[in-house]
């Protein structure tokens, strides 16, 4: 038999992944021929599929001594490295591979996977943005550009990643499984249960599916189901912890009351037992539950942020903004109130909030939070009750507007509070920031507004307690809230930045449609989907009602409505600064309440 022929039924034999006997033609060819760099290669590629990596980097290393610059041996040999644990050397490596050749879709592909696992999601993601682009038909590819955009937050791209996977593989187990994860963490559990179905339907003792679908069905609140499910991923791996863990907390969850079991985590009982309570209403029960949880850690930040939202819930906000208000003490104390690599939008606001305090003799530049004392007075106007009672009555779906909501004295006094706090934390990339409960936005005189809104307009507000609030500080001139509607059952949203700030007097305010979020649609989909959103809206004709800004000016809507931020125009400079409150009221009546 000749050398061609040798060398032939070797290549096919490796096509066909009859790696060992491949491996045994490739030796007999090197046996008798001068040092070869191609047969040297496909010797070490043979080895590195066969998971042989020390003989592998050998046979690679003798390929690469043979031709230095070829740039598939590179990025063999630095998949080797990496597969054995030499992270640095593989990098340099691929780097030196795709110098020569930046097309070469294995390095790309390696390197985004080695940087993956070296927790550098963005410069995997750039690799892999670059591979789908050369080759679109990659369905791997997809798959671990989806798990690095689900390691930085960006769900509904990973979610998009994966389809473009299943597209390809429509039977993709892995992208099925990781779109469940990453549904399942938008809230969108339904959602995440259809796909993890998919997954079982392909491979029944899937334990991580059945996991994940315990964790979907208890979203769901279908806590039977959920325990079946968690009982599956039991039977497959004995002792797995998590469905251990889970089953243990939905049980305890499920009776109420009862001993803890030995070995569980009891804090974390405590602290799903509140939610709970607090969904069910019971909301005496949900803070002995959460309390409990606190004396077991008193800086226990889930269980301090919860405890605040049950006790406004249970319509004693008093209490529950102080709970909030420690909770930002206790977190945000040694921390900067920003970084370097803050987007643009927040950086400006923090250098004018700096100078206005620094204006003012204050120049720390930590964490504070301005007093926000209550008034002696009332905070929220009489004057307008019986005309907001009679408006709110009348009107089909409800949205009314009210000028002059606050007396000037707590108009003033909440515009002191936002503007001498540092609590504006949470940067949007359209343009706005926002301040959170349990990130400061907490004080007397907001609690004092949220009850007498209760007290003055007691048809609107009617039994519900409060569910949650916070404030949003806008770019004088960037975009606001997209479309969205809320989980809540009354909205109550009102302004405090001067009237002469806004340089549009027709504008600057809120949208407010006319057409209600369907009772199906889960919170991700009313809250975020704003392609599916606007597509509803014009499907039902739905009419928009708009609302300028002014000063002291409130909008209360069902929370139901589509809404969104109109078009800022402000001036320029720290005090002009658009600044919006809202509160929500009550739960909402169907799905995602």
């Amino acid at each position: 038999m000749t050398l061609q022929t040798l060398l032939h039924q070797a290549q096919t034999l490796h096509q066909a992944g009859q790696l060992a006997e491949a491996e045994g033609l490739y030796r007999r060819v090197l046996a008798q021929i001068p040092p070869n760099f191609q047969l040297q290669h496909r010797l070490a590629l043979v080895q590195f599929q066969q998971h042989r990596h020390g003989e592998a980097l050998a046979s690679v290393t003798a390929a690469l001594a043979i031709n230095p610059k070829a740039s598939e041996s590179l990025s063999l040999k630095a998949a080797l490295l990496a597969a054995t644990g030499r992270s640095d050397e593989a990098l340099a490596l691929f780097g030196r591979a795709l110098a020569l050749n930046p097309d070469l879709p294995d390095a790309l592909y390696n390197r985004a996977l080695l940087l993956t696992g070296m927790n550098r999601p963005k410069d995997a993601l750039t690799d892999f943005d670059r591979l789908v682009a050369l080759a679109p038909g990659q369905s791997e590819a997809w798959v671990n550009r989806g798990v690095v955009l689900q390691q930085m937050g960006k769900l509904a791209e990973a979610v998009a990643s994966y389809d473009r996977a299943i597209a390809l593989m429509p039977n993709h187990m892995q992208a099925w499984l990781n779109r469940g994860t990453a549904l399942q963490a938008q809230g969108r559990f339904a959602e995440s249960l259809a796909s993890l179905d998919k997954v079982l339907a392909l491979s029944p003792r899937q334990a991580g599916a059945w996991l994940g679908r315990g964790i979907a069905l208890t979203g769901l609140q279908r806590f039977e189901e959920a325990l079946e499910s968690f009982g599956a991923v039991l039977d497959i791996v004995p002792g797995e912890p998590v469905a251990t863990q889970r089953r243990a907390v939905l049980l305890e969850t499920m009776k109420l009351l009862g001993d803890i079991p030995p070995g569980a985590d009891e804090q974390k009982i405590w602290q799903d037992r509140g939610a709970f309570f607090q969904i069910t209403q019971r909301f005496p029960e949900a803070l002995m539950a959460l309390d409990k949880a606190l004396a077991l850690d008193p800086v226990n930040s889930a269980a301090m942020v919860r405890k605040g939202a049950v006790l406004c819930e249970a319509r004693r906000v008093a209490e529950g903004m102080d709970v909030y208000r420690h909770h930002a003490d206790v977190t945000l104390a040694d921390k900067p109130v920003g970084s370097d690599d803050d987007l643009a939008h927040k950086q400006r606001h923090d250098a004018e909030q700096r100078a206005w305090l620094a204006e003012r003799g204050i120049n720390d530049d930590g964490f504070r939070l301005e007093p926000g004392a209550r008034i002696d007075g009332p905070a929220v106007n009489p004057a307008n009750a019986k005309e907001i009672a009679r408006r709110w009555s009348e009107t089909d779906p409800p949205v009314v507007v009210i000028d002059n909501l606050l007396t000037e004295e707590a108009l003033e006094g909440l515009r002191r509070f936002c503007r001498g706090s540092t609590m504006w934390r949470r940067s949007y990339k359209s343009g706005y920031l926002g301040a959170m409960p349990e990130t400061g936005f907490a004080c007397p005189l907001l609690a004092q507004i949220a009850d007498e809104l209760r007290d003055v307009f007691p048809t609107v507000i009617g039994e519900h307690g409060l569910r949650r609030t916070w404030g949003f500080k806008y770019d004088s001139s960037l975009s606001g809230i997209p479309m969205h509607a809320d989980q809540a059952a009354v909205n109550v949203n009102f302004w405090i930045a001067p009237d002469d700030a806004n340089k549009d007097p027709s504008s600057g305010g809120l949208v407010v449609w006319d057409v209600k979020a369907p009772m199906d649609w889960d919170f991700a989909r009313y809250n975020t989907d704003e392609g599916a959103i606007r597509a509803f809206l014009k499907e039902k004709g739905a009419k928009p009602v708009v609302v300028p800004h002014r000063a002291n000016r409130a909008v209360i809507f069902d929370s139901d409505l589509f809404h969104e931020t109109d078009k800022i125009v402000f001036k320029d400079g720290y005090e002009n600064r658009r600044v919006n409150v809202t509160m929500l009221y009550g739960r909402r009546a169907y799905y995602g309440g």
